[in-house]
């Protein structure tokens, strides 16, 4: 594992000022042990995965999925599981063994954490998922040479001409890492960025910037989306769509709103174009395929992980025809996107 760059984490003490962290989260920290928290303080860990047999396997930019070490008994892994569910007010027990929340661990940044217990699993396991803190602006992505010099044009051009841009790629691809690089190009721009999520994993230094944030039966992402619509935005922003939420969205993007930003599971630029389709069915038996089209201007879909990742394609949607998009792919020598239609 690289070397560790320091985090403080949240309810840590400042330097000397006697106040000290609550019960639960000093009692997770605890469970969790000092191997899973300096994976925690680790820049280029994105996961840390604890498997049924106890043992520890950590994610990393720069190495991949490796195994430790380390392992956590059976006990153990219950016990975080648990405390990890007494956080978020809930109890965990075999008729709900599914844990799926945000631990408050680091300041600033959302940590991802799925449990299970049996007997969905033949023993406890579980996943912290968590952003890198380490965040690579687009000329950085030209410096490692995962996108090339005619991709930032056409990506700074989509930026100015407010183009709606949905950012795709496989689990591990960097997409929210991606999409914070889009983010880091408005900071100086004099617009209103709405930013929702289900985790907070999203940054903006854009002095006008408001972020909103899903609560488990309070408000989900197509709340935050129908609110966000009174809330004067310029660019509605969402971290990823994984539901019907993506209906609202592609309406807010096509009703006065452009310039959005979101990112979603894919395995291709155009698959990006159908998953919104499989999403929008949750929600609505007749699958506007036309909106998608007018609402969705470019996809820009990543490949691989680490030092092999790349931005493999940009494709423009130029409308939808009788039964399928009509797409434009973006290259050297045709880089331009065209201005909204």
């Amino acid at each position: 594992m690289q070397e560790a760059h320091k985090v403080k984490y949240l309810n840590d003490p400042e330097p000397g000022n006697g106040a000290g962290p609550s019960r639960k989260t000093a009692m997770l920290k605890t469970a969790l042990g000092t191997e899973i928290l300096a994976a925690l303080q680790d820049d280029g860990v994105t996961d840390i995965l604890v498997n049924p047999d106890g043992s520890l396997w950590i994610d990393s930019a720069d190495k991949g999925c490796c195994a430790t070490d380390h392992t956590l008994s059976a006990a153990m892994r219950e016990r975080i599981i648990r405390l990890v569910a007494s956080l978020d007010e809930r109890v965990a027990h075999r008729n709900s063994p599914f844990v799926s929340t945000e631990i408050p661990l680091l300041e600033g940044a959302g940590v991802r954490f799925e449990g299970l217990l049996p007997p969905v699993v033949s023993m406890p396991a579980f996943v912290i998922r968590k952003p890198t803190l380490f965040q690579p602006d687009l000329q950085k992505y030209l410096q490692d040479r995962i996108i090339e010099p005619w991709q930032l044009k056409a990506i700074r051009h989509a930026l100015e001409a407010r183009l709606n841009m949905v950012v795709a790629g496989g689990t591990g691809s960097g997409k929210t890492t991606f999409a914070n690089a889009l983010l880091a190009e408005l900071t100086h721009r004099e617009e209103r960025l709405i930013i929702l999520e289900d985790t907070r994993e999203l940054r903006s230094s854009a002095t006008n910037s408001m972020f909103l944030k899903t609560r488990p039966g309070v408000a989900g992402l197509r709340d935050l989306v129908q609110s966000s619509l009174r809330l004067r935005p310029d660019r509605i922003v969402v971290g990823e769509v994984r539901g019907g939420e993506a209906l609202e969205l592609l309406k807010a993007w096509n009703t006065g709103h452009p310039g959005g930003i979101t990112t979603v599971h894919a395995n291709s630029a155009s698959g990006a174009l159908y998953r919104f389709e499989q999403l929008i069915q949750e929600v609505s038996e007749q699958v506007p395929c036309r909106l998608i089209a007018q609402a969705v201007d470019l996809v820009l879909f990543l490949e691989g992980r680490g030092g092999a990742r790349r931005l493999r394609e940009i494709i423009q949607v130029k409308g939808f025809t009788r039964d399928d998009y009509r797409i434009e792919k973006l290259h050297p020598a045709n880089p331009m996107p065209d201005k909204r239609r």
